[in-house]
């Protein structure tokens, strides 16, 4: 039987490298097999893309503490699709606060003017 592929590839902007670094080990861990296990399977509860918005949200329970790391889409050509983790924080409402969104948007625009 064929090994089965993930959906999508995910790359870490510095900044969502920065905020894994800041979390302990566990939580860490969790985060990378919240992310991990989305790439391979169709889980709102992990992976979900934000109201209104083009961002997507990667999203982790963990203690009963909510973590996010706010990602968008580049789709290459002929090549793995790829998911881009802008950054994280520590959700502390319901809603996703705007400014995580515009910052996310912000970073996106940046890595496609680059590109």
């Amino acid at each position: 039987m064929a090994e089965e592929k993930p959906k999508f590839e995910v790359l870490y902007s510095e900044e969502a490298d920065a905020f894994l670094e800041q979390q302990t080990e566990k939580v860490r861990a969790k985060i990378l097999y919240n992310v991990t296990k989305a790439s391979y399977t169709n889980d709102p509860k992990l992976f979900k893309k934000l109201e209104n918005t083009d961002i997507w949200e990667f999203r982790t329970l963990f203690d009963t503490i909510q973590y996010r790391l706010l990602a968008f889409w580049d789709k290459r050509d002929g090549q793995n699709t790829l998911v881009i983790a802008t950054h994280g924080f520590v959700k502390k409402s319901q809603k996703t606060p705007m400014q995580e969104i515009r910052h996310a948007q912000s970073i996106k625009e940046i890595y496609f003017n680059q590109k």
